[in-house]
């Protein structure tokens, strides 16, 4: 099965039970598109190459143990993050630490699991004052010396490229907060590899060019600057030898043409070819949050409202709170009815007219667009697609809501309740 099929006719009734059972709205997750979507990653993308999730897609612990089974490790941004992969049965030598934001009492973690002897697989660093702070909490814990191995950094750069995206996804772009400059990160090296620098070891470059990237011509050129800046590192210094590609692989809508991870993968060898074999990375890292949770992902809602008002508008009992991407940048997800008149919705379009389908939020940017739908009224389930990634992760209690749940839909349909639903009592 390839993630992109229309799983809605396979597991409709398992998301009307899961309404039934847990009540809305909830987060329901299928396996089934989870497997699939890390089978495509793995057959582009294969070993020896590292895989990683990226957890800020989707920090449901249960999701990404379930990815952790498939082969991949976990790309964390915060401790937060780290701790939930931890949960999710993930080891440190699986998790990689970046993330712009890290702060002193984060890289203070990492140094110590490194001096515990249970290091992460590498602290990716984002700017030269980033690279004085591991470098100096590293020399106080004596890492390289008595027995304990240093500390394995990448260093970030910025590729200065212009991502075919949302402005507010493109991170690879020049101006953008993320990584470094290719002055600023051979300076970094420069600094980081003078005397008395032992405790860290720098093992290559990360790199990310941006979310939902609809062609492959930015992450090319991200990737062939990535490349050049190793290969001229190595010439110095062989064990600068990890490139890491980041994700972006696009999801979407169905039916809508999207590079695949294969059309991006095709772009490698060449690449790599026009490198002197010498100063080629031993090392390869994809790592994807989006691509690998999104399509998997459903939020179920019941209808609170119908009304006449500039043609036919519903409100439903799911919004910003669940789902903040349409507020935050404008992103459409599809929303189908799952029951209708208090029927089990039967698919067809016969009936369906346009609805403009609102949150229940007290914000007027609470809205989820125009959507044919059936005939509908209070009580009715609908259903919002692709709603795996950036949904749950995002998600907040503002109007004091509490927490949606998590379902997990096995591939035989069975439902597993993996995070219960927050509580009144839990708001502080």
């Amino acid at each position: 099965m390839r993630p992109e099929v229309d799983r809605l006719p396979a597991i409709a009734g398992a998301l009307r039970a899961a309404a039934a059972r847990f009540g809305t709205p909830l987060f329901a997750t299928d396996e089934a598109v989870l497997q699939a979507a890390a089978s495509e990653l793995a057959a582009a993308f294969p070993d020896p190459m590292l895989r990683q999730y990226s957890l800020k897609a989707n920090d449901v612990p249960a999701v990404v143990a379930g990815l952790h089974q498939l082969g991949l490790g976990a790309n964390v941004v915060s401790a937060g993050e780290w701790a939930l992969a931890r949960r999710a049965g993930v080891p440190n030598r699986q998790i990689s630490l970046e993330g712009v934001g890290k702060t002193d009492r984060e890289v203070r973690a990492a140094v110590r699991a490194a001096s515990d002897g249970d290091p992460v697989a590498w602290l990716a660093v984002e700017s030269p004052d980033e690279a004085g702070v591991v470098v100096d909490l590293a020399g106080r814990a004596r890492l390289g010396r008595n027995g304990r191995p240093p500390i394995e950094l990448l260093l970030r750069l910025n590729p200065d490229v212009v991502p075919e995206t949302h402005a507010g996804l493109a991170v690879g772009a020049g101006a953008s907060k993320f990584g470094m400059t290719e002055t600023e990160l051979t300076a970094t090296v420069e600094a980081v590899s003078g005397p008395g620098a032992g405790s860290v070891r720098l093992r290559g470059i990360h790199l990310h060019v941006g979310s939902q990237l609809r062609a492959v011509d930015a992450w090319r050129d991200a990737v062939r600057r990535g490349l050049a800046l190793l290969a001229l590192i190595r010439g110095g210094l062989d064990a600068f030898d990890t490139l890491d590609l980041g994700g972006g692989f696009p999801v979407g809508p169905i039916g809508e043409p999207a590079p695949r991870p294969e059309r991006f993968a095709r772009e490698l060898p060449s690449l790599i070819e026009s490198i002197p074999a010498d100063r080629r990375p031993r090392r390869l890292v994809v790592e994807p949050g989006r691509f690998l949770v999104a399509r998997a992902g459903w939020i179920v809602a019941r209808v609170l409202h119908v009304r006449k008002r500039a043609g036919r508008q519903v409100v439903i009992d799911a919004g910003l709170t669940e789902l903040i991407r349409p507020a935050l940048y404008g992103a459409r997800h599809d929303i189908v009815a799952l029951t209708s008149l208090g029927r089990a919705a039967t698919g067809s379009a016969g009936e369906a007219e346009t609805a403009r389908v609102e949150g229940p939020i007290c914000e007027s940017t609470d809205t989820l667009g125009d959507h044919l739908l059936p005939p509908l009224h209070r009580g009715d389930l609908v259903a919002i697609r692709d709603a795996g990634a950036y949904a749950a992760s995002l998600g907040s209690t503002y109007n004091g809501r509490p927490r949606a749940p998590q379902v997990m839909i096995g591939p035989d349909g069975s439902l597993t309740l993996a995070r219960r639903r927050g509580r009144v009592a839990d708001l502080r």
